[in-house]
């Protein structure tokens, strides 16, 4: 592992709460691990850890994540949050939101969350999002990790074998800045957090249902070992309503689904 640098003004932008302190590694075996060393002590909160390689990042069901070096973004996010918003699943759809404004921004193009942890763009996959806890002594932390490609080629893609793979880059007429991609990454993050400390989850809510696109769709939805089909209703995060096939209201809460798909593409 390299040694860190690496300040905020350096990238390019004045964080509030995330990003207010930054560790840029050239490699690391997974930006989780190094953040979860980091994640016992509350004068963390808001460190990102960013690398330019892993050698052994990880997805959600200890899959594997890849990228080529120094073409994506490669990032764990230490934060201290209160009570209300410790929960994985609010935690990752305020990421998600955020991932899919940088696109918008950066590209211009919009993208869509998968639940429960994956963003596309044109039906490729370009973000993996994990959070994990940590379980040390002393005041519970999160820790977010992301993985966004940019610049990878779809050739690269194509010879690893990663049909559902995609980039940035793929859908846009030039390579992006990954500075630049990160800086407004960063900016996303903290403006989206920063409405959640407040209690405002309304917005970040009904960002969601725009970007899940399943709104009143047939969908297959799988919780706790049992799936079941019927037109999406509402997505929040005090629950994700379906009318079931028979003309039943089912109601879960977001912890428990693992799937979340439309019947029909």
């Amino acid at each position: 592992m390299t040694e860190p640098s690496a300040s905020p003004s350096s990238w390019g932008f004045t964080p509030i709460r995330v990003g207010r302190r930054i560790q840029h590694f050239r490699q690391v075996d997974s930006t989780n691990n190094v953040a979860h060393h980091h994640a016992h002590d509350p004068a963390n909160d808001g460190l990102i850890i960013v690398a330019d390689v892993q050698t052994a990042g990880r997805g959600r069901l200890g899959r594997s994540w890849s990228s080529p070096p120094e073409d994506g973004i490669l990032m764990s996010l230490v934060l201290f949050p209160p009570d209300p918003l410790r929960r994985p699943a609010l935690l990752t759809i305020l990421s998600a939101v955020a991932v899919c404004q940088t696109i918008q921004d950066t590209t211009g193009l919009n993208a869509a969350i998968k639940w429960p942890n994956d963003v596309y763009l044109r039906g490729k996959k370009v973000c993996g999002i994990l959070v994990e806890q940590s379980c040390g002594p002393g005041e519970p932390a999160a820790i977010i990790g992301i993985g966004l490609n940019v610049n990878t080629r779809a050739e690269v893609f194509a010879a690893a074998g990663l049909d559902q793979a995609g980039s940035l880059a793929m859908f846009h007429p030039q390579p992006l800045d990954r500075q630049d991609v990160f800086a407004r990454l960063v900016a996303c993050l903290d403006e989206a957090y920063g409405q959640a400390l407040q209690g405002d989850l309304t917005d970040l809510e009904a960002r969601w249902r725009w970007h899940s696109g399943l709104l009143g769709r047939q969908v297959q939805l799988t919780a706790r070992g049992e799936t079941h089909t019927g037109r999406l209703l509402d997505l929040g995060f005090d629950g994700i309503l379906i009318v079931g096939d028979q003309g039943e209201h089912l109601g879960f809460a977001p912890e428990v689904v693992t799937e979340l798909k439309p019947l029909e593409q």
